[in-house]
């Protein structure tokens, strides 16, 4: 009797505390919402720079340029190169992108408060990258910042993108954070590799995902880098799906939906199966 109440206690136990764990997937929300943020700012510049630069004449006088969100809207600005930079124009693009409803404003201001904030940490992070080996730059690819203040807290992403078709870049990408002085507080590399994946025909067959994995330095779940780079090619690369693998975890990213699934990683036979 004693070894029943025992055995049903113990259950009971491991019951309680598997239905006390939090759901991987929505562990991951988190990070899917902050991924699709660095893919409305990276979007947004990808589209303004071409549109920027078909109507701005002064191509030596533009510093650089970053985006952010304003309400529906996603804003990209190009700055000038003084000491004390001022804002030489804006692309504004509803949530499609389009760049035929885009609005181009190339009337010369000062930054907004906002985005004097954005542009400090940009700079800083740019700055940082000249000087830090944790950076590493390699052929045929570009290292893109992202400033973004979110409640408060200032990161700066930076991504490695591809200058050739057929591929897609994913590691070689890092995260700063900063205090409301600009000053680092952290730095990170979130891959420890830089981690091509191709796309397109191979021996007449297309490839419909790709796959890649995460040691314990990167963590169990998919970044927000990944889920940004995958938002900017998944359409262009054709991709169905794309999946993460970790010790803990399978992430399995819809490219259709842009919705992401995680369940517990059970096997390598099983990581092979959902490709």
């Amino acid at each position: 009797m004693k070894t029943t109440s025992l055995s049903l206690i113990t259950f009971l136990l491991f019951a309680l505390n598997a239905s006390a764990q939090k759901n991987p997937t929505e562990m991951a929300a988190p990070i899917v919402e902050e991924g699709k943020m660095l893919y409305r700012s990276e979007m947004a510049s990808w589209n303004g720079t071409d549109l920027f630069l078909e109507k701005y004449t002064d191509k030596g006088n533009i510093g650089g340029y970053f985006s952010y969100a304003d309400g529906d809207s996603t804003r990209c600005i190009f700055y000038s190169k003084e000491e004390s930079p001022k804002v030489l124009g804006a692309v504004t693009f509803d949530s499609t992108y389009s760049t035929s409803v885009a609005s181009v404003n190339l009337a010369e201001r000062s930054f907004s408060k906002k985005e004097k904030e954005l542009f400090v940490i940009r700079d800083a992070a740019k700055k940082l990258m000249l000087s830090d080996t944790l950076f590493e730059s390699f052929n045929n690819t570009s290292l893109n910042l992202i400033p973004i203040i979110v409640k408060g807290e200032r990161r700066v992403y930076i991504i490695t993108g591809a200058e050739k078709t057929g591929v897609v870049i994913f590691g070689n990408d890092y995260l700063l954070t900063f205090d409301n002085d600009a000053k680092v507080l952290t730095k990170k590399k979130l891959h420890a590799n830089i981690l091509p994946s191709y796309y397109g025909e191979k021996d007449g067959k297309k490839s419909v995902g790709s796959i890649h994995s995460h040691n314990s330095q990167t963590g169990d779940f998919i970044t927000p880098t990944d889920i940004c780079t995958l938002m900017l090619y998944e359409k262009v690369a054709g991709w169905e799906q794309y999946v993460v693998v970790s010790e803990h975890y399978v992430n399995i990213w819809n490219c259709e939906t842009n919705t992401l699934v995680v369940r517990p990683s059970e096997s390598e036979k099983e990581m092979q199966e959902t490709m």
